[in-house]
């Protein structure tokens, strides 16, 4: 008879090849890289940074505090905007609507009726999501371009109210300034514009974090397919409307959200805000950060609005067309968009092929 070998009753747990551990090791890194950068531009403002050229005087002036919250806000505003055009594939012209709506909303509720800010930014938001269900539940009966027309026919009629004035509430053309003892003390003063600064960082780590988990859901994957092909989706007993009701509603209170941020920031609430202009700047601002993808639109937002009020300032010493903001953001749109297609989301894909190339090395030879 032959003798048993004993076994042990663990088997000793299989090594990682060498070659994978660095992988493991970037991919592990690459996910705490948004948790790092919140960190970093959380603490910031602590931090008298001179950045010449890129903002006049140290990083953590007033001046620069409060543009830095305008490029966060208009950051997550984008990204609220990719939920419908780049992770479900609905062009909406009337997205600044619910950004407005909740501008408005919060300003008229304190300014006007002497509400305490935490109660006029909570009736603003439910208002401003149910105005975006309401909408989209009419506007979704229609699909292509005459969706887009129907939302930007409610984004119109929404901006003519705010000029008119009803009821005086909105200050016509001359905007409404927020104001009352219903705004905390510390969201008020120039010494406290560090507060509006990080409000508005904690809206766009919100808005990322909202749209990531729906991307990353069931839900999610269905509107991924209704992007690609709505067709297969009813095929496979789903319903359509419904999920793109849900979608259109959820990017509509994502922006009134924004709306609440962005009115604290500034100081009041614009007309400009209601303009069609601004949802077609969300468009260029998603397209040049990189539709669908997480980060692209906030990186385009940002980009976008930072250039928008840098150009502004330094293009009156441009000669010719330079001179005129808008001729110079249109250029680099394009030159953007015909260098990286994908947005600038898609830079890291096509310089690792390109570095990768360069590195590569040559074959040994055989002596």
């Amino acid at each position: 008879m032959t003798q048993a070998v004993p076994v042990s009753a663990e088997a000793p747990p299989a090594a990682t090849p060498p070659e994978l551990a660095p992988a493991r090791r970037l991919r592990w890194l690459l996910g705490l890289g948004p948790l790092l950068a919140l960190v970093v531009a959380a603490v910031l403002p602590y931090f008298r940074l001179p950045l010449p050229g890129i903002l006049d005087g140290v990083f953590n002036s007033p001046g620069n505090l409060q543009l830095l919250a305008t490029c966060l806000v208009f950051g997550g505003l984008a990204a609220s905007y990719d939920l419908l055009f780049g992770r479900t594939g609905l062009l909406s012209f009337g997205h600044a609507l619910y950004f407005a709506a909740g501008i408005y909303g919060t300003d008229v509720l304190v300014t006007r009726a002497g509400l305490p800010l935490w109660q006029a930014a909570v009736f603003a938001l439910v208002g401003s999501t149910t105005l975006a269900a309401l909408l989209g539940a009419i506007a979704l009966r229609t699909a292509g371009i005459a969706f887009a027309m129907v939302t930007l026919a409610f984004a119109q009629v929404g901006a003519i109210l705010v000029a008119r004035d009803f009821g005086g509430l909105t200050g016509g053309e001359e905007g409404l300034p927020i104001g009352g003892a219903g705004l905390p003390d510390f969201l008020v003063g120039v010494a406290n514009t560090v507060n509006l600064y990080w409000l508005a960082l904690a809206y766009v780590a919100v808005v990322v974090f909202v749209v990531a988990r729906v991307a990353g859901s069931p839900t999610g994957r269905v509107l991924a397919g209704l992007r690609d092909d709505e067709r297969r989706v009813g095929v496979l007993g789903l319903d359509p409307y419904r999920y793109k009701l849900v979608a259109f509603t959820l990017a509509g209170g994502l922006a009134a959200l924004g709306g609440i941020v962005y009115v604290l920031v500034v100081g009041g609430a614009s007309p400009h805000v209601t303009s069609s202009e601004l949802t077609l700047s969300l468009l260029v601002m998603v397209v040049l950060g990189g539709p669908g993808t997480r980060w692209g639109p906030v990186i385009g937002g940002i980009l976008y609005m930072y250039l928008d009020n840098r150009l502004t300032n330094l293009a009156t010493d441009l000669p010719g067309p330079l001179s005129q903001p808008l001729f110079v953001l249109g250029a680099i749109f394009i030159l953007a968009v015909y260098f990286f297609p994908g947005g600038l989301a898609s830079l890291a894909t096509r310089v690792g092929p390109i570095r990768a190339a360069f590195t590569r090395r040559q074959p040994r030879t055989r002596s």
